[in-house]
């Protein structure tokens, strides 16, 4: 019998562009961006997703959001990488980090940034997943938005299409 993975992607929250001076790396999350976080990671909680693994883009404003998203989970937290491969990530960088997770692991949260999440959640979405989560992957993947997938197998065998999109939530639909 096959096992269900699950696969969640967020996007990081809002970032703030205030300090000019900032390299893209370093930029913070904006005040939006503070208070969205925490209720997404709320949400993954109060739905029971909470994953047993997480991997981190390394710049600021992903590490922010993984902290605020975290605060209310039960203890222990899962365990957290961060992967410098995430930050400007395309999409067969994603999936190489994914097929590369511990076979061990059943869900796995990957927090990252556009354009390299959207595509990689697009491209892993196939024919048996929500329509209602298709159409709002495929209007927009903002800033705080969250992407969850099941699939039948081990990580290293996921490939474009093989996955179900089951929800594509945004922060201001959970105001």
């Amino acid at each position: 019998m096959a096992i269900i993975r699950h696969l969640l992607l967020l996007r990081h929250a809002k970032s703030s562009w205030d300090d000019a001076a900032l390299a893209d790396f370093d930029r913070p999350l904006s005040p939006r961006g503070l208070e969205a976080a925490p209720r997404m990671g709320a949400e993954i909680a109060r739905r029971g997703w909470l994953p047993e693994l997480v991997y981190i883009s390394p710049a600021m404003r992903t590490r922010q959001t993984w902290q605020l998203a975290s605060a209310l989970w039960p203890a222990p937290l899962p365990a957290a990488a961060l992967h410098d491969s995430i930050y400007g990530a395309l999409a067969n960088d994603l999936f190489a980090l994914t097929r590369a997770a511990p076979d061990e692991t059943g869900a796995l949260l990957v927090i990252g940034h556009n354009p390299g999440l959207e595509i990689f959640a697009a491209q892993l979405a196939g024919p048996a997943s929500s329509s209602d989560a298709v159409q709002s992957l495929e209007e927009k993947f903002p800033s705080g938005a969250l992407a969850r997938f099941e699939f039948e197998g081990a990580w290293n065998e996921l490939r474009p299409g093989m996955a179900r999109l089951t929800h594509c939530l945004r922060p201001r639909e959970l105001a």
